[in-house]
């Protein structure tokens, strides 16, 4: 079956975090919003109807997830990037943040330190701060149109930290991390008895030659010293639905894992969210597939336009997600002045790089997974308002 990425899915008026928060982020409520990590798409057919089928009956009481979606996770994983786990490895989670912080709780006290790897997701500072914890920084290295991660300095501060946070494919630069980069860093946790909480939420969006390596296939002793996060969210546009996993290899950490979502009580999940998850996962194949050659022509599309049109604004490789790392500095603007020019002469409404910590001054997140002629008008805004 063929896919239309074309087709304009109106999103208006539906209480949707990217339409109707314009204007409490971006002070007005009419900027072209290529920012949150969500995309402008129907979900795939075959999970639009189990949900429709789970929704005509008509009642909604408390259920379980049986074999078949942790059956339906463990096919995937294997199916797509080639790691063999086994069902009782699963943990339910409503969302991949709220697995962050249900390992902050799992494996670290008051006071200790993680390690983050900014420029980054802005929740992990966050969930880090909020819970009374340090955030350690081991800021990425620019190299070239890439990055590239600080060994040296990832080991002082794990000398010093109980866990970290890695982000694998990485928001927002695009990197995705080689099977030596990980090996690398699996063997530091190790060596230092740190707990990697790994967000690969991304880790169907591969766009490069690379595929997507989750850390804790490398070895059994980095496994034991590994969570992995995985969700449909991001993928099949199924955030809003809450639904995501864990993938525990170690009994003990599995344990103690489980131990704070039992105690905080979010362990059921919701009817529509389990269905869709199972449903995505067993179906989403081919839909995934023809997603990926359009968010791989839209990243080309954005760099093309930039190289000829706008090379003040420079883009980074995109390896994985459909996000992309402008760096503004070109512009020669001050970097409190970014995002009003972005916001207020070129009317879009992307990510403040500043939000993603170190390395984010003069940068602005992009988010492409939409039509083509949305990004073909954003460009034309952006150039507009550049030569302006």
């Amino acid at each position: 079956m063929k896919y239309d990425f074309e087709k304009t899915v109106p999103r208006e008026g539906m209480n949707t975090y990217k339409y109707s928060s314009r204007e409490r982020v971006f002070g007005r409520g009419d900027v072209l919003p290529l920012w949150v990590a969500d995309h402008d798409f129907a979900i795939p057919p075959c999970v639009a109807e189990a949900i429709r089928c789970r929704a005509e009956h008509d009642v909604y009481g408390y259920e379980i997830r049986g074999d078949s979606f942790n059956n339906a996770i463990v096919e995937w994983v294997d199916r797509r990037n080639g790691w063999k786990i086994e069902p009782e490895w699963i943990v339910f989670t409503p969302g991949v943040v709220a697995g962050l912080v249900f390992g902050i709780h799992a494996f670290t006290l008051q006071n200790d330190g993680i390690v983050i790897q900014p420029p980054v997701y802005p929740p992990f500072a966050r969930t880090i701060k909020d819970n009374g914890r340090k955030v350690l920084n081991n800021p990425l290295i620019q190299a070239g149109d890439s990055f590239e991660i600080d060994f040296e300095g990832l080991e002082r501060e794990l000398a010093d930290a109980k866990a970290m946070f890695l982000c694998n494919p990485q928001n927002p630069t695009g990197r995705v991390f080689t099977a030596g980069e990980l090996q690398r860093i699996g063997e530091l946790c190790v060596k230092h008895d740190v707990y990697l909480i790994s967000d690969e939420i991304h880790s169907d969006l591969i766009l490069g030659p690379n595929r997507h390596i989750h850390i804790a296939s490398l070895s059994p002793e980095i496994a034991a010293h590994t969570v992995t996060l995985i969700a449909p969210s991001k993928t099949f546009n199924l955030a809003g639905l809450a639904s995501s996993v864990a993938i525990i290899p170690d009994g003990e950490a599995r344990r103690m894992f489980r131990a704070v979502v039992d105690r905080l009580h979010v362990g059921m999940g919701n009817s529509f969210g389990n269905v869709a998850m199972e449903a995505a996962y067993r179906c989403g194949d081919d839909w995934l597939d023809q997603f990926l050659e359009h968010i791989r022509g839209n990243v080309e599309y954005v760099q093309n336009f930039l190289a000829v049109n706008i090379p003040g604004i420079r883009s980074y490789r995109v390896e994985g997600t459909y996000l992309m790392w402008l760096d503004m500095s070109g512009l020669g603007l001050p970097s409190d002045g970014v995002k009003d020019f972005v916001v207020n002469k070129a009317g879009l409404g992307l990510n403040d790089g500043r939000e993603f910590g170190i390395g984010g001054q003069q940068h602005m997140r992009m988010n492409v997974a939409a039509p083509r002629k949305v990004l073909e008008q954003a460009m034309k805004q952006l150039f507009d308002a550049v030569n302006s």
